[in-house]
């Protein structure tokens, strides 16, 4: 399929003072990282990436820290300090307590994490990896119902279908394998699953079990939290479950509604209309604000509404909020009443099959014990510095604890978990570290798919103009791609991308094109540019 991109970096293009904040500078030139920015490993998949000699243990390169070396086995998960049960616990094993765990262990360090739910978190069980396969059905659909397309490349289908139950055992038999294997993983190398809901109890010492005053009480030299996010609800929204969802019961997809409303035209929200409207139903949008997708680069925001919503069965109303959904019941359908975002006055009532509530996630913070360290949430946000380590309510730096993830709110994408708990592993072993979250990617995973990285146009123009620097925006269709053309998807646009060396005929080549493009302005004459993989 062919593929917007809006991979709007523009600060990668100018002086690294204006733009990225890397910490490149504080890390050895001779010792480069391997910072996984993938926020599953390949461990999730039944590899794995450490080498293990006659004796049954992990090959691990040496590292100083409080000048001891540590290493770790597979029999006893390195060895803590006497003081301490754990040199390392997380509480959390989502992707990025998973990444930050493998990472730890790698390091020598013992380690444990807690998990009150199942491995895998949000990710695996209930977003990134269910539906990813939702969609991969969707993308298939959509070639096999594309007549004209599939004409054209001199094919001949018939008649495409689906069996509902068969796809939604696809996600779930997806999970389960993906969710096993990290589980494995972990336990092959060593980390300490610790089955309970985790509470702080100060700095360096943390309980968990079933709730209550019971549990196990278990000290760390060093604590992350790493508890991810729930689906946020507005308030005047029933969920029950069944006609009235979030995207935890969307995935499971018990049933394919003729006519679906989804409040929310973000990733999330975009996603399940790509796959709902393969399946048949029709669907409406309810957005608050006046365009959708607002938060999408505008230029790219522009296409893919050309491209994924337009010659769709879907609609919209934008600039309105959903004050009331109520769920079907005794025959009657789901009722959404809908007011005026600016006015507040009542707009339109909607009666549908079906309402999707994608407006977002929430962090799960409650019951941490972040009152044991007097750490104040902000709008649920655990408040972090750029290391991830937790600030308290008098602005000071919370010693041997840290918050990664969504918990804290700073990128909320599995991948920039996984990213920000390896940065604090090489943190606490002695190597300054600060994730630089502009050169992390975002995608939402339509047909065609949409990936972007850095800045949008406007808010690097607005940088731009605070600092006093020039900005250079490149663009490129891939109507003029080899590729692209070969597949008869040429609705594409590249924009902004960075250098990089290109296969042919490769859908990447418009990268390439891009550079060629770019001219940089005077403010921006530093030789160096960051290489960023989306």
């Amino acid at each position: 399929m062919s593929l917007p991109i809006a991979s709007t970096s523009s600060p990668s293009i100018i002086k690294s003072s204006h733009c990225n904040e890397s910490s490149s500078s504080s890390l050895s030139p001779s010792k480069p990282l391997n910072l996984r920015f993938c926020g599953l490993r390949r461990e999730a998949f039944g590899f794995s990436s450490l080498k293990l000699s006659s004796f049954n243990r992990i090959s691990l390169s040496s590292r100083i820290h409080s000048k001891k070396t540590t290493s770790a086995s597979l029999s006893d998960n390195g060895t803590a300090p006497q003081s301490f049960d754990y040199d390392f616990v997380i509480i959390g094993a989502g992707v990025g307590g998973h990444g930050a765990a493998l990472h730890a262990v790698e390091k020598g360090l013992k380690t444990a994490i807690i998990e009150g739910d199942v491995v895998g978190g949000t990710c695996v069980n209930r977003g990134c990896v269910p539906s990813k396969a939702l969609l991969a059905v969707s993308g298939r659909m959509r070639e096999l119902q594309s007549e004209h397309h599939l004409k054209s490349l001199g094919l001949q289908v018939s008649a495409a279908g689906y069996d509902r139950q068969g796809v939604a055992d696809h996600a779930n038999n997806l999970a389960s394998k993906i969710r096993s294997n990290l589980t494995n993983s972990m336990k092959a190398l060593g980390v300490d699953i610790l089955t309970g809901v985790g509470t702080i109890l100060g700095p360096q010492k943390v309980k968990y079990g079933t709730g209550g005053s019971s549990g196990t009480t278990i000290t760390a030299k060093d604590i992350i939290i790493a508890t991810g996010s729930v689906p946020f609800v507005p308030k005047g929204i029933e969920v029950d479950g069944k006609t009235v969802i979030t995207s935890d019961h969307a995935l499971k997809l018990e049933f394919v509604p003729d006519w679906i409303v989804i409040v929310g035209s973000g990733y999330i929200g975009l996603e399940f209309s790509d796959v709902y409207t393969a399946l048949g139903s029709e669907v409406t949008f309810v957005e608050a604000l006046d365009q959708l997708m607002p938060g999408f680069d505008p230029e790219i925001g522009k296409l893919a509404q050309r491209v994924l919503i337009n010659p769709r069965k879907i609609d919209y109303h934008t600039g309105v909020f959903a004050t009331k959904i109520t769920p079907a019941k005794d025959g009657k359908p789901v009722t959404i009443e809908l007011i005026d975002a600016k006015t507040k006055e009542p707009k339109d009532t909607l009666e549908v099959d079906a309402a999707l509530i994608a407006t977002g996630r929430a962090p799960f913070t409650q019951g941490l014990g972040l009152e044991n360290i007097n750490v104040v949430t902000q709008r649920g946000f655990v408040p972090v510095d750029e290391r991830m380590r937790v600030i308290d309510a008098d602005g000071k730096l919370v010693p041997h604890i840290y918050c990664i993830g969504d918990a804290n709110g700073k990128m909320m994408l599995a991948h920039a978990a996984s990213a920000q708990g390896i940065s604090v592993v090489e943190q606490v072993t002695g190597r300054d570290h600060v994730v630089n979250h502009l050169s992390i990617p975002a995608a939402c995973f339509t047909h065609p798919e949409i990936s972007m990285v850095g800045m949008t146009e406007p808010q690097a123009r607005e940088k731009a103009e605070k600092e006093g620097f020039e900005i250079s925006v490149a663009k490129t269709s891939f109507k003029a791609n080899t590729k692209a053309l070969a597949e008869n998807e040429g609705e594409g646009l590249a924009k902004d991308i960075k250098f990089a060396v290109h296969a042919h005929p490769t859908l990447s080549e418009v990268l390439d094109e891009l550079f060629k493009a770019a001219k940089v302005g005077a403010h921006a004459s530093s030789p160096t540019h960051e290489l960023v993989a989306a």
